[in-house]
């Protein structure tokens, strides 16, 4: 069973800092507790801090489950494979990080189709010791990589119940007739999210789109507004100065239905400070001010549906959390369907104890936003192909 436990990790102790998404898959797990069960998931990918093996979300699993998980520091070499043809009846067995294998991550293997990609050791060993493919892992599936595309091309394959969830839930923020359905995008995915705004919009889906982060940037100079260049150059140097053009189109066309904060929070003398977005100093911003807070607010709270995707600002630095904290809060008192995508969205959430008035929280970062727009991910269509699904 492919599954994502991809979480947050403290790089220099190994601490699992969130489970948020190894819970995620205890209903799947223990779905299938009669089974001889192997998981195949990741950890990050090369080169990040983060990169490291899967021996502490075994033992994170072990304890959620109560009972025994099983851990080998091999994906697809013998030592898996015998651990695999050792496994009893309710056994569990995490192999190793796939994107240790180079299979998995190299781009000449990854654009290639599923029925290429199923020519790789990694699937040609693994689905000679196992009798059938369950994908549980949503928040990879935006991905073509043969552990998420390629199974179902030689194994009898099904998705599991928390992918199940995945697409229910946001088939519902698409095609419910409720409104108003307000979209809030924050975070640092502001190519993505322009993206999904624009096919959001265009198809009528959207009543309202709230921008934060680094996503309000971009339509901060849209409206041409001096977001001082300390911000400026931080745009350029990850190529965002490019999407203000599509901003600008998108607020021409569709105006008051995009909702650009109106304060916004920096640091000043190590605290918080606020201004106008009329009369921004030259320094980082950090956050959505007060008065943009209580904007958003109101719009959520009088929501029908509301997905939000990304922080507000930069919630890992106390001050700077409020946005996302309050934003969330909203949704929380919200009477609507309420979804919130993303790791950081979800761990906040936890944080401040409002999981359980959230309708629905997506493993989905990039999958979620994509979803939305419309797009097909590979994980989910290999499934629709071998199993039939509408």
């Amino acid at each position: 069973m492919r599954i994502d436990i991809n979480s947050p990790i403290e790089p220099s102790t190994g601490t699992i800092l969130d489970d948020t998404r190894i819970r995620s898959h205890i209903a799947t797990i223990e779905e299938l507790s009669e089974s001889k069960l192997v998981l195949l998931a990741h950890q990050s990918r090369p080169g990040l801090e983060d990169f490291t093996t899967l021996e502490a979300h075994s033992h994170r699993l072990a304890e959620l489950l109560g009972r025994e998980v099983r851990y080998v520091d091999d994906v697809f070499g013998r030592a898996a494979r015998e651990e695999i043809f050792r496994l009893r009846r309710g056994e569990v067995l995490m192999l190793e990080n796939v994107r240790f294998c180079s299979e998995e991550v190299a781009e000449e293997v990854k654009s290639k189709p599923p029925e290429i990609q199923a020519t790789t050791n990694l699937v040609r060993k693994l689905s000679s010791y196992v009798e059938a493919y369950v994908n549980d892992a949503f928040a990879v599936a935006h991905r073509s990589q043969p552990s998420v595309v390629a199974f179902p091309m030689v194994l009898p394959s099904y998705a599991g119940k928390l992918l199940e969830r995945e697409v229910e839930n946001l088939t519902k923020v698409l095609k419910s007739n409720d409104k108003p359905k307000v979209f809030s995008f924050g975070g640092a995915k502001a190519k993505d999210s322009l993206k999904v705004m624009e096919k959001l919009l265009s198809k009528g889906i959207a009543d309202v789109v709230l921008t934060s982060g680094m996503v309000a940037n971009v339509f901060l100079l849209a409206q041409g507004k001096d977001i001082g260049e300390v911000n400026l150059r931080a745009m350029k140097e990850k190529g965002f100065d490019s999407l203000v053009e599509k901003a600008k189109k998108l607020l021409e066309k569709y105006g008051e239905k995009i909702q650009v904060p109106i304060d916004l929070a920096f640091k000043r003398d190590g605290s918080r400070a606020e201004a106008s977005v009329d009369e921004m100093p030259n320094l980082m911003i950090m956050d959505i001010g007060i008065d943009t807070i209580a904007r958003y607010s109101n719009i959520i709270e009088n929501a029908a549906i509301v997905a939000a995707n990304g922080p507000a600002g930069v919630f890992e630095i106390k001050e700077f959390a409020l946005g996302s904290q309050e934003l969330l809060k909203a949704m929380s008192r919200c009477r609507g369907f309420t979804v919130i995508g993303g790791g950081h969205l979800a761990a906040i959430a936890a944080k401040q104890g409002l999981r359980e008035k959230i309708s629905f929280i997506s493993t989905g970062g990039k999958a979620m936003l994509l979803f939305l727009a419309g797009e097909k991910l590979p994980g989910i269509e290999v499934l629709r192909e071998a199993r039939g699904y509408d």
